[in-house]
């Protein structure tokens, strides 16, 4: 039975997937694909968590020699026999995933990069007897993997040829020219960027990657990948030989992520099949070319947490896997306009956007503009088609990427209301005075200054929770006030109880949204649900001795408070 298969949660390796028994969705239609159109050196774009890595460890599983066939037995590439007999262990291959290139300083990333080909160039230790390679050549290859005390002694010079010099050693001594692989090609750059030492980086990788993929006559193809598009300019220079394959190529477009099929496939196959519109719901919308992607990091995540939990909920496993700051810079550059277009994201509408395909990482801050091109290569949107002009309609792509928005809007309103002292003094003082039209005012201001979360697709109680969650920031600015979300009271569930230590004052705040526009119903509304379940007796229980109630109607940007 296939459902016996363990699911291979943070897996890329493709050997130890197809060895040790885990489900493996078939992805070697890529090996033909590259094989018979593929150029010299390839470029694949694709957000994280997209199966980059493990796709790269299947090419090398595939083409280097001393492969085992029997890993790719019944698997698409094996009904090819012509192929696998030309390509399967035929080629030396040099991988490299550049993942952990990253340091403070650039001597540290750059000892990692070395430290990285050091331990990579160890694997052809075969190299030093080859009966191929003349004594000058033996000593060129010892140069790469040679140690002191531990470290590796490679200098900077022989780093930057490192790459030809091996790939030109195994072809000597295979007589086969050499595919190299570079995963996460751009993770350097982005490390070195956020650490001050970019230029640096983007002269060694230009350097290390002209010699090895420009000028290298031993090269039979090459590819790499990674998140983002970095300008040819930047460090692809020369490189005429080059093809970029981005999430708006046709070409590949179902060879990373899950599609549909596969999606229905994997759920079927464990049982999970009436889970399938919340696995949609969450983790569909990507669009590569002219295919609907789900993120696959994500299903099998929560593909196991359905096989450890017939209960679970999803998640934000992507979300949660990496940083998210580019996020949070975009809103923090966010203008008037900005912010109103990202509410419009989060109400599920589209924007039209011009889509930089080629940046530099000092390019990214330098506008608003650019940050929408970087949140699309990066996943965070994606789009639904192309205006006349040429603009791209941009969407939040799922549930999952939402809730990512919407947690950083909050973590940025928190961040900013903070700062506003004095206003929040006068907040929370008007609280105890019963002043409910400071509080209005004030409430007000926040809300038209903020980024709104009004989407017509979700029901009134989400949007209820979006304005108690600013209100419970605000209200937060007090730390000597004990205040409750949610807290059983009564023969209920109240909003916000607190508990003023002053005069042993309590209030109870109870939140409606309005959906009509009507806010004064709305107030009334809730005062009446204060009364009928009952809100004060948790606060009665608690010693409190004075009790004020507050009924608080939004709409949109605006607010109506009343008080009892």
């Amino acid at each position: 039975m296939v459902n016996t298969l363990k699911l291979p949660v943070g897996i890329d390796s493709f050997e130890k997937i197809r060895k040790n028994q885990f489900y493996y969705i078939d992805k070697t239609k890529l090996i033909e694909q590259l094989v018979e159109t593929g150029g010299e050196v390839t470029l694949f774009t694709r957000p994280r968590r997209f199966g980059k890595t493990l796709n790269m460890s299947m090419l090398r599983s595939f083409f280097e020699i001393g492969a085992d066939a029997s890993l790719f037995d019944g698997l698409y590439i094996a009904e090819n026999k012509e192929l696998c007999e030309e390509y399967l262990g035929k080629y030396p291959v040099i991988f490299l995933s550049l993942k952990s290139v990253e340091g403070l300083t650039f001597e540290d990333a750059k000892y990692r990069m070395t430290e990285l080909i050091g331990l990579e160039a160890e694997r052809f230790g075969f190299l030093e007897d080859s009966e191929h390679l003349s004594e000058n050549e033996k000593k060129r290859y010892k140069a790469i993997i040679s140690l002191n005390n531990g470290m590796n002694t490679m200098n900077e010079k022989m780093l930057i040829s490192s790459l030809q010099v091996l790939s030109q050693l195994l072809y000597k001594h295979f007589g086969k020219k050499v595919i190299i692989l570079i995963d996460e090609y751009d993770v350097p750059l982005d490390k070195a960027f956020q650490n001050g030492f970019y230029r640096e980086m983007v002269s060694l990788i230009r350097g290390l990657f002209g010699m090895a993929l420009k000028t290298n006559d031993s090269l039979q193809f090459a590819v790499l990948t990674g998140c983002m598009r970095i300008s040819k300019e930047s460090i692809f220079t020369g490189l005429n030989n080059f093809e970029v394959l981005s999430i708006l190529n046709d070409q590949y477009d179902e060879s990373f992520g899950f599609t549909d099929a596969e999606v229905k496939k994997i759920l079927n196959d464990y049982n999970f099949k009436d889970h399938y519109l919340e696995v949609k719901e969450w983790y569909d919308g990507y669009h590569f070319g002219n295919t609907d992607i789900y993120c696959p990091w994500d299903v099998i995540q929560y593909c196991k947490s359905l096989y450890l939990d017939a209960a679970a909920k999803p998640q934000d496993f992507w979300s949660n896997s990496s940083g998210n700051a580019i996020v949070r810079r975009f809103i923090d550059k966010a203008d008037i306009s900005t912010r109103n277009e990202i509410e419009r994201l989060i109400a599920g509408e589209s924007i039209e956007k011009d889509v930089v395909s080629e940046l530099t990482y000092d390019e990214i801050d330098k506008s608003i503009e650019n940050l929408w091109s970087v949140l699309f290569t990066t996943g965070y949107l994606t789009h639904k088609g192309c205006t006349e002009s040429g603009k791209y309609r941009l969407v939040i792509p799922n549930k999952e990427v939402r809730n990512l928005f919407v947690k950083k809007i909050r973590e940025w309103f928190s961040d900013v209301s903070r700062n506003d002292g004095k206003t929040l003094e006068e907040f929370c003082s008007a609280f105890v005075d019963k002043d409910s039209e400071k509080i209005e005012q004030i409430f007000g201001d926040y809300l038209w200054n903020t980024i709104s979360i009004r989407d017509t697709a979700v029901a009134k109680e989400k949007k209820e929770n979006f304005y108690h969650g600013i209100l419970l920031g605000l209200l937060g600015y007090k730390s000597n006030w004990l205040i409750k979300s949610n807290a059983e009271s009564g023969i209920g569930y109240s909003d916000i109880l607190v508990e003023v230590p002053t005069n042993r004052t309590g209030i109870v705040i109870e939140i409606k949204y309005a959906e009509d526009g009507n806010l004064d119903a709305a107030c009334e509304k809730a005062l009446k649900q204060i009364e009928e379940k009952d809100y004060v007796a948790k606060l009665k229980q608690d010693g409190m001795k004075n009790f004020i109630k507050y009924g608080i109607a939004c709409f949109k940007k605006i607010c109506k408070v009343v008080v009892e």
